[in-house]
């Protein structure tokens, strides 16, 4: 099957990187010096880390517990790595494309570079909304960045909040994964092809992957 988009959101951790070993390291160094059980940070995944931090800290200990995050994060990268289809994916939209992530942007950037992913013009990080997935606000100012209808556009997901907040905002979704509320679900982004026609993508996606 054959879809037409103005443009793709592309969440990061997940979708075009694999962060999960970094992630799951970062906070489970975080919970332990900042004297967090944690098993609390069950259920938290795909949600920005400010809102994890100000759900676990009380308010006069949270910017300083979401900074000591942060320095942990951008320093513990070992196997953060592209995943498969990623860089094929933002090249072949070329510059019809924004990252939505619920990373903060210095953590973006050290994924990314670590990861050696493209550079992508267009980011939407933690540090750009007051509210993070699953509130539609991510999506729609990645949407307002790049001057377009959100419900012209195609946005690309790993988790339930991700594509929650994508869905909200008015966009297709893509879930990269299994057991996915998606329009379309594919298992990575090498089971889809991306091309630019005209000023519109085109994705071809196989028609077992379309969710009716």
């Amino acid at each position: 099957m054959r879809l037409e988009f103005d443009a793709v959101l592309f969440d990061l951790d997940g979708t075009l990187i694999d962060s999960t070993a970094a992630v799951r390291r970062a906070w489970e160094r975080w919970a332990a010096e900042e004297g967090i059980d944690p098993g609390l940070l069950a259920g938290t995944k795909g949600k920005p880390a400010k809102d994890i931090v100000a759900a676990l800290l009380p308010p006069e200990r949270q910017e300083e517990g979401l900074a000591h995050y942060s320095h942990i994060a951008t320093h513990d990268l070992e196997g953060v790595v592209v995943l498969p289809g990623a860089v094929e994916a933002i090249e072949a939209v070329g510059d019809h494309k924004a990252i939505v992530t619920s990373c903060t942007r210095d953590v973006t950037e050290a994924r990314t570079t670590a990861a050696d992913l493209p550079v992508t013009e267009v980011l939407v990080t933690a540090d750009d909304v007051d509210r993070g997935k699953p509130e539609p606000v991510p999506y729609l100012v990645g949407a307002e960045k790049l001057g377009l209808d959100p419900r012209r556009c195609l946005a690309v997901e790993d988790t339930a909040p991700g594509l929650a907040s994508g869905r909200a905002a008015g966009c297709t979704t893509l879930g990269i994964g299994h057991d996915l509320d998606a329009d379309v679900v594919v298992p990575d982004l090498s089971h889809v092809r991306f091309e630019v026609v005209g000023d519109r993508v085109a994705l071809t996606v196989p028609d077992a992957a379309v969710r009716s």
